[in-house]
């Protein structure tokens, strides 16, 4: 009989585990507006509020990368919410309709910040999240999307982005920046000028902002993205080294920053 209990009981616990799962929702919210469709990702097996990530897109639009990206930050215990910065859930493939859909949002500072920060709110409202231990990233727009919501002075404790273009950043805006940043860029990134880099750097110097700068070799732009080649766009393709490597140097940022 006590070995029968035991043998339930073991059976009762591993069905528990194997019901734990990532759970993924579509989240409705607007701003200004305009209706937008982000995604949230956390796993259901914690039950204590945890650090919240926001996951900002690439310039495709809100599609598979950043909501795969979303999925490995929950199954690492993180509530993770990657929000629509074009409006109704946009996504494209090509190039010219996707310098398009982040020209709108860069031409408009406002609305630019306005998203990021209403993505950010949406992520602070979820039950599972501590509002108090919050970080952003992001990748090619959505790392620039990033920054400018840390220049707006949002209550980050880091902000990570990989290959971003670097917003050209007053003074007083790098000094209102109140979280760490790691910033990953490629070393052969043609997209990024190097006086754009001067310019970034000598601002958060001057503001006394944390950061830390890696400059991977032999990686260009999208390095992060395993099928970046698909676009056969000149200047975008992956790089495993600097992928991982990027990755690992963001969880030890947030176990720094975040606790987690």
């Amino acid at each position: 009989m006590f070995r029968s209990l035991i043998a339930m009981t073991a059976v009762a616990l591993t069905a528990g585990v194997l019901q734990a799962a990532v759970v993924t929702k579509t989240v409705d919210y607007e701003y200004d507006g305009v209706k937008l469709k982000g995604f949230l990702a956390y796993d259901d097996a914690v039950k204590e509020k945890r650090p919240g990530v926001l996951v900002i897109h690439e310039w495709w639009g809100l599609n598979d990368y950043a909501k795969d990206r979303c999925k490995q930050l929950a199954g690492l215990g993180y509530v993770a919410f990657a929000p629509d910065m074009y409006g109704d859930g946009k996504v494209t493939e090509h190039p010219d309709d996707a310098r398009k859909m982040a020209t709108m949002v860069r031409d408009n500072v406002k609305v630019w910040r306005g998203r990021a920060a209403a993505g950010l709110n949406e992520l602070k409202a979820q039950p599972q999240v501590d509002a108090s231990k919050l970080a952003a990233i992001g990748y090619c727009f959505g790392g620039t999307s990033a920054l400018q919501l840390a220049a707006s002075g949002a209550d980050l404790k880091a902000v990570v982005t990989f290959h971003a273009a670097l917003p050209k950043l007053t003074e007083e805006e790098a000094k209102a920046i109140k979280a760490k940043l790691l910033i990953c860029n490629g070393a052969d990134d043609t997209f990024i000028s190097a006086d754009s880099i001067k310019a970034f750097r000598d601002a958060l110097d001057k503001a006394g902002t944390k950061y830390e700068f890696i400059s991977y070799k032999d990686s260009v732009h999208s390095f992060t993205v395993p099928d970046a080649d698909k676009h056969k766009i000149k200047g975008m393709a992956y790089n495993k080294t600097a992928d991982e490597d990027s990755w690992k140097r963001m969880l030890a940022l947030f176990k720094e920053t975040l606790g987690h």
